[in-house]
Order: C-alpha cells, then structure tokens, then sequence
C-alpha cells in the first residue's frame, strides 16, 4: 500500500500472547483487519496508542481479509469522551464495524467521524452528534432519501403538514398524526440540514434513523447500547 494512513481503532481483541488484531477505519482504505504484532509486549511503545478515539498514522502489508500492520504512532492525544459520550463513541465505532464494506474507502464519512467526536468531546448532550452521524452514515451507504418534497405529489415539504415514511419510497402526506412512521413537516426539514433546535426534532431524527438503519444492522443487539442502558439503570439504582 501507499505511505501512512490517517485512521482510527475500532475495536481491538487479543491475539497469541503479544499481538492484536485490530479493526481499524482509515480515511483512504474504509475498514481494515490489522494483524499488530508484538503491540501486547511488555517494550511495546505502541501498548498505549492503539486505542479508540486516538488519531493515527498507520501502515500495513499484505493481501487478503487479514494485513499485517507495519507501523503505528499517535497523531496526538486521544480525543477525551467519558460519560456518555464515551459509550456514545462505542456506539459510533459498533455501527461502523456491523454496516461498513471493508477495504471500501469512505472519505467523506471518515472526516464525519472525527466531526462527530469532537462535538461528543464538546458537548455535553451527545444526541446532535449521534443523529448527525448516523445521517451521514446513510448517505454514504447510498440511503438517498428527499426530506424537503413529498413523495407522492412532489410538492414541497410543508412545516405544519404530516408525511408518513414509506421505505423505498420517502415520505407521503398524511392525515395520521399518531403513528411510529408519522413525522412533521419541520422534523423533515430539520433531517435535511441536519440541525435540531428543538427536543422534538431530535426525538423524530432517532425515530428516523433507526428505522432506517435497522436493515444495516439486522437484529443482533447492539453491545455498547446494551453496555449503556445497563450504565443508566446502575446510576438510577
């Protein structure tokens, strides 16, 4: 392959007595399998650097599914998430390793990525960021859908209509307000520019991209929502 690559951990797991085997998301090559060996030993300098949310310069060798890393140094700090943020960026690095077509580049997801993380580093609701990513996430997958014009009539989305959300589709107007499938006018638009000023458009944004993700990610539990749920109900305990 080409010189360094700027990328990031996903997620690691032992392997032998010294080595790693990491999931990595890179900017030019998508998800990468990094076989890093000796990053275990007791002299490894790299013991404390291939972690999640530290930025990278990498570089591997090899063909097939599984590379072997060749070198590996920190950028920089890891960017600091604790609290939720931190099971947040669990969730972001989950939801890319389940949806993500290895050795598939994703540029523009992979600058969305470190968008996303500053802003949980920054602030102390993570909702924005998540519903933000996972936005972007669809539309790198090719999930093109038109929020700002109804799918039916191809009229303009309006602020104090109703639209159902049809799969395949988009989202046709409707007189049935109380339903799973049911959004505003305003929570459309508001998915379009990605920016929610109110509580209810980021409610309606989960509602949406949950169901649109569902068929990415299939039925097997998320780990770091289950790792969540269990945080809050200890902390309410």
């Amino acid at each position: 392959m080409e010189g360094l690559q700027r990328c990031f951990v996903l997620h690691s797991r032992p392997y032998s007595e010294t080595s790693l085997i990491l999931d990595v998301f890179s900017e030019n090559h998508g998800r990468v399998s990094l076989m890093a060996k000796g990053a275990r030993g007791k002299r490894s300098p790299l013991k404390g650097a291939l972690q999640p949310f530290t930025p990278l310069l990498m570089k591997w060798s090899g063909r097939g599914e599984m590379h072997t890393m060749r070198h590996a140094e920190a950028m920089g700090l890891a960017i600091p998430l604790s609290g939720n943020a931190l099971f947040s960026g669990f969730y972001l690095n989950e939801i890319l390793s389940r949806v993500v077509e290895p050795e598939t580049a994703y540029h523009q997801l992979f600058f969305d990525y470190v968008s996303a993380l500053t802003e949980l580093a920054q602030f102390e609701n993570p909702e924005p960021a998540l519903r933000r990513f996972e936005l972007a996430l669809l539309e790198s997958l090719g999930y093109g859908v038109d929020f700002l014009h109804c799918a039916g009539s191809g009229e303009p989305v309006g602020e104090g209509m109703t639209y159902i959300f049809r799969e395949q589709m988009g989202f046709v107007a409707s007189l049935m307000k109380s339903h799973n499938l049911a959004f505003q006018g305003s929570d459309l638009i508001a998915l379009s520019s990605r920016q929610f000023s109110t509580t209810e458009q980021l409610k309606a944004a989960k509602r949406f991209t949950r169901l649109a993700l569902k068929p990415y990610l299939g039925s097997k539990p998320l780990k770091s929502r289950e790792l969540f749920l269990l945080r809050t109900r200890k902390s309410t305990q």
